[in-house]
């Protein structure tokens, strides 16, 4: 398959043609040439008003349901869906039914994914069916293809087990995801300790519930070495604890999820369950602090916590309703609101290093992997939007810049219009 994108302004800060507008001709899905006014040599014409290209989207949190919850979303649709919002690769949360544990269960995700534009990296359980009482068997996932061991949404309580992990996938270069929100301070608590949260009357969740757990997972990987990923870090003090942490050389990245910088726990006021997430929607102050985290690189990804829910678990009183929110689709026209496009295309390519992945510089030679995209124009984000099967967006009604074209990857073009 020949394609020529024509008038394509690059952004990729690692490339020689970063923020030049060229056309390119890509060949069995390599990038053959690059250059301005390339003739169209029979083939496959793509253009786009205002177009941008990038290196593909990386989202380092996705949640799909399949095996077990074809209800919420299929690996299928759910790749579906991650294509046409822009990204290129996914890593897969082993939250499905059963949990993915084991090698079995990873063969079969990436079965399940062979031949989409899209492509998807499990995370295995680090905990036997995601209980947190004994290891799953690491290594023989990560010879499957996990790129990395996390019970999703979900602290480990026992120290001793998360040191011993940290220890042991050090063997074979593994990563460790590690969620941190301590259960005994968050108890029953369903949305942020705060302001908000006592004049509706919901029981809140402190700060300290994650920053307590962050520290204690800090002194752990400071012990013991290795690798560790901290996700969807949602306060100011936890940027403080992991700025001070990098500073003292310590490998640890973590991600900010996008509903946590765009949005604050005064979403609440109308009870709306599709804010319910976790952890919970912070503050201003808290935002404001991630959003410099992100300017200053102490969070090295922006992950859309894509994690659909079926409607009879979200139509119900708060208290009960289940936490989380899809964000694929919106994942970036909303970062688009609040920060720089640079930025957002850097924080949503960044992850593919922390997780080991090819990194596809956009020069002659390297394999074609892009996202196409413009950061021109305004809309607001509705129901037609969505594309996944479940529809729990914090984001409908919510005006957003830019939109997505579309991808080229695996030697496949797929538009989102």
């Amino acid at each position: 398959m020949k394609i020529i994108i024509k008038s394509a302004k690059i952004i990729d800060s690692k490339s020689p043609f970063h923020n030049q507008t060229v056309d390119l001709l890509i060949a069995d899905g390599l990038i053959e040439k690059i250059g301005v006014s390339l003739p169209n040599d029979d083939a496959e014409i793509v253009r786009f008003d205002d177009l941008h290209i990038s290196q593909g989207w990386f989202d380092s949190s996705v949640s799909f349901g399949e095996p077990g919850y074809e209800d919420r979303e299929t690996i299928a649709n759910g790749l579906n869906v991650a294509s046409k919002s822009g990204f290129t690769a996914v890593a897969l949360q082993p939250n499905s039914f059963p949990v993915i544990d084991n090698q079995s269960q990873v063969n079969f995700v990436k079965n399940k994914a062979n031949g989409f534009a899209t492509e998807i990296f499990p995370i295995g359980a680090l905990t036997k069916a995601s209980e947190g009482k004994d290891m799953a068997e690491l290594y023989d996932m990560k010879k499957a293809g996990a790129i990395a061991f996390g019970d999703y949404n979900k602290s480990i309580d026992n120290a001793n087990l998360l040191k011993i992990a940290l220890q042991y996938v050090q063997d074979f270069d593994g990563l460790i995801i590690a969620y941190s929100q301590d259960p005994n301070i968050k108890g029953n608590g369903v949305a942020n300790e705060g302001i908000v949260s006592t004049r509706l009357g919901l029981k809140g969740i402190p700060n300290l519930a994650e920053e307590l757990q962050i520290s204690r997972n800090l002194f752990l990987l400071e012990y013991t070495g290795g690798k560790l990923h901290i996700p969807t870090i949602s306060t100011a003090k936890s940027v403080e604890l992991i700025r001070e942490a990098k500073a003292k050389g310590l490998n640890v990245t973590v991600s900010a999820s996008v509903h946590h910088l765009v949005l604050t726990d005064e979403k609440l006021e109308g009870f709306d369950t599709r804010f319910k997430v976790t952890p919970p929607l912070r503050t201003e102050v808290d935002r404001q602090a991630l959003l410099n985290g992100i300017a200053d690189g102490t969070i090295d990804m922006i992950t859309s916590d894509h994690n659909p829910i079926d409607i009879e678990f979200k139509k119900m009183e708060f208290d009960t309703a289940k936490n989380g929110t899809i964000g694929l689709e919106s994942a970036f026209s909303a970062l688009l609101t609040v920060l720089p496009l640079e930025t957002v295309v850097a924080k949503l390519t960044s992850g593919r290093i922390v997780f080991g992945l090819e990194n596809n510089i956009i020069e002659e030679g390297a394999k074609a992997n892009f996202t196409f995209f413009t950061p021109d124009g305004k809309s607001t984000f509705t129901k037609e939007n969505i594309l996944s099967k479940s529809k729990n967006s914090a984001f409908l009604g919510t005006e957003i810049k830019g939109s997505v074209y579309g991808i080229l990857n695996q030697n496949q073009l797929v538009i989102s219009k």
